[in-house]
């Protein structure tokens, strides 16, 4: 079944996490990604915090699958800043394969950061945020 992103925002995180346990890792992608936070899902603010968050905050990933790494894009002005390394390795939400998205060796900034994302359809990915190993958030990128 295809998904999108209203559909993420509208599941609970039970379903999400449920989704992402079986999902498939996925090839590394490539390319350009638009991404949603997904802050409060199943909520009627849900939609709205995404579009505020995508705005000023966070737009996106641009991928570079052939070296093995990443670069957010954020701010107003969409700046590509903020380097993680990807690479596939296991899970610390289930132990299952993912694609691995780690700044502790990258990023000043967000060292203690580190998202797993997965395959939920062609082009799309969904994500868990990480925050000193604490569970913060989801997220979603789709690829064009």
């Amino acid at each position: 079944m295809p998904y999108d992103v209203d559909q993420l925002l509208a599941m609970s995180r039970a379903d999400l996490d449920d989704l992402f346990t079986k999902s498939p890792a996925g090839p590394i992608p490539n390319g350009s990604a638009k991404g949603t936070a997904i802050i409060a899902p199943d909520t009627v603010f849900s939609k709205e915090i995404a579009e505020v968050i995508n705005f000023f905050a966070w737009q996106g990933k641009t991928f570079d699958a052939q070296r093995g790494v990443l670069t957010n894009k954020i701010s107003v002005l969409g700046f590509n800043a903020i380097v993680a390394e990807v690479y596939t390795g296991e899970s610390w939400f289930d132990k299952k394969e993912c694609i691995v998205l780690d700044y502790s060796r990258t990023s000043m900034v967000a060292h203690w950061i580190r998202d797993e994302i997965r395959q939920i359809g062609p082009n799309f990915y969904l994500g868990v945020v990480y925050w000193a190993q604490k569970r913060l958030i989801d997220f979603c990128l789709e690829f064009q």
